[in-house]
């Protein structure tokens, strides 16, 4: 299996790029957010997930260790594969993944093309558990009173991740959502 290919890239295109190393051109799949960061010609070096079937074999690589691992958590959810969990990385950043996760926000990924409600929430019960071991612990407070108070927020006509941002810089100690609301509104400004 592969795991790690250093070299130089010499094309790419939506969701995948080539990486010449040794001479050999390797196509490896990434997020899109990566593959527009790197530049033709430069050198790059990939963290990789070799996916392996009967008629397909094809690399997904990630410029950082943790990322790999995430994508590697996101195909172990019943339902999602590769291709899925690479459109998930591309749509939605690293961090909102986890916390998306952490606090039971489903929405987060319902607007990825290929994740349906019932994929989203599947994803969150399976990896809410696993989502520390990422080094990404998150501590939210109670998820059920963090999700209530995102969902009143965005109602309120704050987005998402305005939302999420100021409910994680809510103190902790508040016992309930309406407490974590009236926190995030003071540090959000109010509007």
């Amino acid at each position: 299996m592969i795991g790690y290919i250093k070299g130089m890239v010499i094309s790419k295109s939506g969701q995948s790029l080539i990486v010449n190393t040794a001479g050999v051109g390797y196509k490896v799949n990434a997020p899109s957010a990566m593959v527009l960061k790197l530049k033709i010609g430069a050198e790059a070096e990939f963290y990789i997930h070799t996916y392996v079937r009967e008629d397909q074999l094809s690399l997904y690589g990630f410029l950082k260790q943790d990322d790999l691992e995430l994508f590697e958590m996101l195909i172990s959810v019943s339902g999602v594969g590769p291709k899925v969990a690479l459109s998930v990385m591309s749509a939605v950043a690293s961090e909102h993944i986890r916390s998306a996760i952490a606090s039971g926000d489903a929405a987060a990924f319902i607007k990825v093309s290929g994740v349906g409600r019932k994929t989203a929430e599947r994803l969150i019960v399976e990896l809410r558990e696993k989502i520390g071991e990422l080094g990404g612990s998150i501590s939210i407070k109670g998820s059920k009173d963090f999700s209530e108070s995102l969902d009143a927020l965005v109602a309120l006509g704050y987005s998402g991740q305005e939302a999420r941002e100021a409910l994680k810089r809510v103190p902790p100690g508040l016992s309930d959502s309406n407490q974590m609301i009236k926190a995030a509104l003071k540090i959000m400004g109010g509007r």
